[in-house]
This record gives C-alpha cells, structure tokens and sequence, in this order.
C-alpha cells in the first residue's frame, strides 16, 4: 500500500522550497548529462513558476513536493514533478500521478523527462509514449484514450489518504522549454 500523501495549492512563498527540491531531485540525471548548474538549477525553476498550476504534495503534513499540470491549448503539461528522494520508492508518486491524470478531463498530456531518468519507467507505466527525443531530453505523450483505461483502474493501489490539485483554467501557453 502507498505511503499517505495529501496536497494543497501552490502559493508564491512555496518558489524556494520547490527550487531547492528540484536541485536535488535533479542533480545526478543533470551531473550524469554534464548539464548541472547550481544557480540555473534553481533559477530555471523560478522563471517557470506559477503558483495557479502548481500543486505542494504533503506527506505527515510536511512539504514532499510538487507537481504542475498547466493548460496547453487542447492538452496539458504535466511539468516540475517533484518528490522528495527519501519518500521515492514508496507509491507516493504513482497515486500523485494517477490523481493527476484523472484530473486532466481525458485531454492529452505532455511532458519531458531527463534522458536515462528513472522516472521515465513511471510514465511508460502510465501510458506515456515517446514523441521525440534530443541528447537531453526526451519528450512524451499520453494519448486521451488512455485516460478512459485510467478510470477503471483508479483505485487499484491508490493511496488511502489523496487529495489532488484542484481543477483550475487559464489561457492556453506554449510548451516547456527544454530542462
């Protein structure tokens, strides 16, 4: 069974928390690909935030991580997931995922992953299928039809205890840039 989680929304003051997060979550698939900065790390992070798409993930009501999921057009991002690397490993991020997947309405959802990451093996489990990738990164796709496939298995494994991002609405952006 996963470990308990519960989420809230993102507010401004959560920016620092969730940059210095990113940094160690990212640090070994960035140093592994010789792209690791330690101020653009961060930096990166805090010139993409918004608070309206951003979700903190709690676990025992202390911060965990976080994760996006922003409007697109017709899709969505699912972008700056995060969880912390002691409470990986646990399902915490697999019922994150599932909460949000359901909460995406059956649109198609995109994301980019860090090539040799382990948590590509986490979106191929979740129906993610790679569109393209570069030396860097490797983008991918869950198609709609997958979320009808997700709905009937939503509560296999899920955690006891989830509470997920709100559904929220803005104008439709562009796509990420590269990590």
């Amino acid at each position: 069974m996963p470990a308990q989680w519960t989420a809230r929304p993102a507010t401004p003051a959560d920016v620092e928390p969730i940059a210095e997060l990113r940094a160690v979550v990212l640090r070994a698939d960035l140093e592994r690909l010789g792209r690791f900065d330690e101020h653009r790390v961060r930096q990166r992070l805090r010139d993409s935030y918004t608070p309206r798409h951003t979700t903190v993930i709690l676990a025992a009501g202390t911060f965990a991580g976080c994760v996006a999921l922003r409007p697109a057009g017709p899709e969505r991002w699912l972008e700056h997931f995060y969880l912390d690397p002691a409470l990986q490993g646990r399902g915490i991020g697999t019922a994150v995922l599932r909460t949000v997947l359901r909460d995406a309405d059956g649109l198609p959802v995109r994301l980019n992953v860090l090539q040799g990451s382990a948590a590509l093996r986490l979106y191929e489990r979740h129906e993610f299928v790679v569109q393209t990738q570069d030396p860097v990164d490797v983008f991918m796709l869950r198609p709609p039809a997958s979320a009808a496939a997700l709905s009937g298995r939503a509560g296999a494994g899920a955690a006891s205890t989830t509470a997920g991002p709100d559904r929220r609405t803005a104008a439709a952006s562009a796509p990420p840039p590269a990590t």
